[in-house]
């Protein structure tokens, strides 16, 4: 079999001057690259700022995939940025939590029709621990789920899969519920196509994450893997922001979603993806590559 090889080359222009990003991409008749990677990016539509930096993100023409809040008020915003990009592949990024200190989310089915997963005030609980105290109905459960699925899909965007805000929606008392309502509605499931997933710049200091987004890079392994991300914009608005959780906060949040946008679009990790021949693939192409069918339930 042959394999058709392009090259296509992206550039753009960043506050700091103009950057060439070279994805190298093999597209076969039967076998993937050596190494491919998914760039998932989440929290889009919390705010402003993280949706400004979604856009200076995609803008890039860079190969990645969003998941949206459609919860959140700014969900509007960021559906009208990705109609402008419509190679961008978008999952819904289903929440049961709300976690920011005076600003707080609830149900898009209503707090009266989901009383089981919301606080006194109409918000759902900031940590699964919490809701989990509260003992959630799984009727409730689907109910929300459900309205957050179709909210996005009325959006007049292209859905192409789910995925879990704070891990709770995959959390075992939801997970088959998660995983049903993903197959009725023909929706792939992030971190179901055996891709090995990783976050290792979260924890990193804001100007570290170059080097360990690139660190990154050189240990990744042949086959399907995925780099989960958080953008954002260091201002005011992000800056506001506090965690209510306790167990492992992350200070100067706003700073490090900063970091991860300046990481992603640097020269230097462009330089990385090419230097090892990375294949960027969005979760749309690996749907269209691999199919729904062959999705499993990774191992925990």
């Amino acid at each position: 079999m042959r394999l058709v090889r392009t090259v296509t080359v992206f550039c753009w222009l960043l506050s700091a001057g103009f950057v060439a990003f070279v994805s190298a991409q093999t597209s076969p008749a039967g076998a993937p690259a050596a190494v491919a990677l998914v760039i998932r990016t989440d929290d889009i539509g919390m705010s402003h700022s993280v949706n400004m930096a979604m856009q200076r993100l995609v803008s890039t023409g860079m190969p990645v995939s969003v998941s949206v809040l459609f919860v959140c008020p700014w969900y509007q915003e960021a559906v009208e940025i990705l109609k402008q990009h419509p190679n961008v592949a978008v999952g819904i990024h289903l929440a049961l939590n709300s976690e920011w200190k005076n600003y707080r989310w609830g149900p898009v089915a209503g707090s009266q029709a989901v009383p089981s997963l919301v606080d006194e005030n109409g918000f759902f609980f900031p940590s699964y621990d919490a809701l989990h105290q509260h003992n959630p109905q799984l009727a409730e459960v689907e109910k929300e789920l459900r309205a957050q699925i179709e909210r996005a899909l009325r959006s007049g965007i292209k859905i192409d899969y789910v995925d879990e805000h704070m891990g709770t929606v995959g959390r075992p008392e939801f997970r088959e519920l998660t995983e049903r309502l993903a197959k009725e509605y023909g929706l792939g499931m992030s971190g179901y196509f055996g891709e090995a997933m990783d976050a290792p710049q979260y924890a990193a200091a804001p100007d570290k994450k170059a080097d360990s987004l690139v660190a990154f890079i050189n240990r990744l392994k042949p086959g399907l893997n995925a780099v989960v991300t958080h953008v954002g914009i260091d201002n005011e608005e992000l800056g506001a922001l506090v965690d209510m959780n306790t167990d492992e906060p992350l200070s100067d949040m706003s700073k490090n979603r900063q970091g991860e946008l300046t990481a992603l679009t640097s020269p230097r990790f462009s330089s990385a993806l090419k230097a090892r021949n990375i294949q960027l693939l969005t979760y749309r192409d690996v749907i269209v590559r691999e199919g729904l069918q062959s999705m499993r339930r990774p191992v925990d």
